[in-house]
């Protein structure tokens, strides 16, 4: 099956109110008119209305890092996934490693929020990756296993056409790392396996799986060119319209 690729940036808690605005009005003139690969851009919250304005008219879409798994109440700090729709967003990123290794966030929790953003009708980057210990210990396929079948828990057959996985090595994420072509699609390929072992043939051949990290002009069409990678979640060079420009040009 031939799956349309999906590049996104995720834009972490980096920016302001004007550069926002700036680059993404130079990713609409650039990249808006793209329809072969689908884009979106994650940035903070706050940024988040201004980005929407700034896409307006063109193919990128909007995405938030994170969402809470109720529409209102007292849960001080948190934002839900309605309020994301009332602002324009379509995409939400769950279970980054960042969220799961420095705040805490639990496979249980994560698998709370993939079912609300489904309910909400988002649709989702889903991450999952090991730590560099993990890796030198062999266990990156016991990790990625646990956090995909916990992390997926009691989602249906149908609703996998809302998720895209991200195969994030956390020993990857803006350390200048990155894994090689061949570790990347050795992963990806196992993740395509487990989501067939879990599913079907059919959702396994269907479901789109990104790499992040470190991903670059320089490496992306060798990771892109990978039989089972089907897009990437960039970082840092996202934040720039030549470095995001460069990846997805790679692959047209």
């Amino acid at each position: 099956m031939s799956r349309k690729l999906f590049i996104a940036g995720n834009w972490k808690m980096n920016s302001s109110a004007a550069s926002s605005v700036e680059v993404a009005a130079g990713m609409a003139s650039e990249l808006g008119a793209i329809d072969a690969v689908d884009m979106a851009i994650c940035p903070p919250f706050v940024y988040i209305p201004g980005v929407v304005e700034a896409f307006k008219g063109s193919n990128i879409g909007v995405g938030a890092q994170n969402m809470y798994f109720e529409d209102n109440g007292a849960f001080t700090g948190e934002i839900s996934g309605q309020m994301l729709k009332d602002i324009g967003c379509r995409y939400v990123i769950l279970g980054h490693s960042e969220r799961r290794h420095v705040l805490g966030e639990t496979d249980a929790l994560i698998n709370t929020k993939v079912t609300k953003a489904l309910a909400d009708e988002l649709e989702i980057m889903f991450c999952v990756g090991e730590l560099l210990d993990e890796r030198k210990a062999d266990q990156t396929t016991a990790v990625v296993t646990r956090q995909i079948t916990e992390g997926l828990k009691n989602i249906s057959r149908e609703a996998m056409s809302s998720i895209t996985i991200a195969y994030e090595p956390v020993w990857a994420i803006g350390t200048g790392e990155t894994a090689t072509p061949d570790q990347a699609q050795d992963v990806h390929a196992t993740i395509r396996g487990l989501v067939g072992q879990l599913y079907d043939a059919e959702i396994a051949d269907a479901v789109r799986i990104q790499y992040g990290g470190s991903v670059k002009p320089s490496n992306a069409a060798e990771l892109l060119g990978c039989p089972d990678v089907d897009g990437a979640l960039v970082g840092g060079a996202s934040m720039t319209v030549a470095d995001f420009a460069g990846i997805v040009n790679s692959v047209l």
